[in-house]
């Protein structure tokens, strides 16, 4: 909405109220930041050796609406800070994964492999995470 919000009000000191929010955003688009219809190809790219995933994945993310690649590229570079803190926040690279993984990347029709999808979700976006700088660029 067009609100104003002051993020230093005191509301907003619970950072699980912030991720929640972030998280919905992303839920809630009409298509997941990676697009249905790359989803089983993000899938096979992270099933490849592991010398080809990077690439493949660097590939796929190219094919994207120009709007996606530059947001994934900016909550991205943001998740990786977040990693970085994990002293402090107790965040990994699995983690962060665990917790954004499904809601960046999912297919269109749930079939009975939704544990298999969460797994590859999350490999996905943790490969991302840890060779950001090779596929985004510095």
């Amino acid at each position: 909405s067009d609100e104003k919000l002051d993020l230093n009000d005191s509301k907003w000191e619970d950072i699980h109220v912030i991720t929640g929010a972030l998280k919905m955003f992303f839920r809630e688009l009409p298509e997941p930041l990676f697009t249905y219809n790359h989803f089983n190809d993000f899938v096979n790219a992270i099933k490849q050796e592991p010398r080809q995933r990077v690439h493949a994945v660097k590939d796929l993310i190219k094919q994207l609406p120009k709007p996606n690649q530059d947001t994934m590229q900016i909550l991205f570079r943001h998740l990786k800070r977040v990693v970085e803190n994990g002293e402090k926040n107790r965040m990994t690279y699995q983690s962060v994964a665990i917790v954004f993984g499904p809601t960046l990347l999912k297919p269109e029709k749930e079939t009975g492999n939704i544990a298999v999808h969460t797994v590859y979700q999350n490999q996905i976006v943790e490969l991302i995470l840890l060779e950001l700088n090779s596929i985004f660029g510095r």
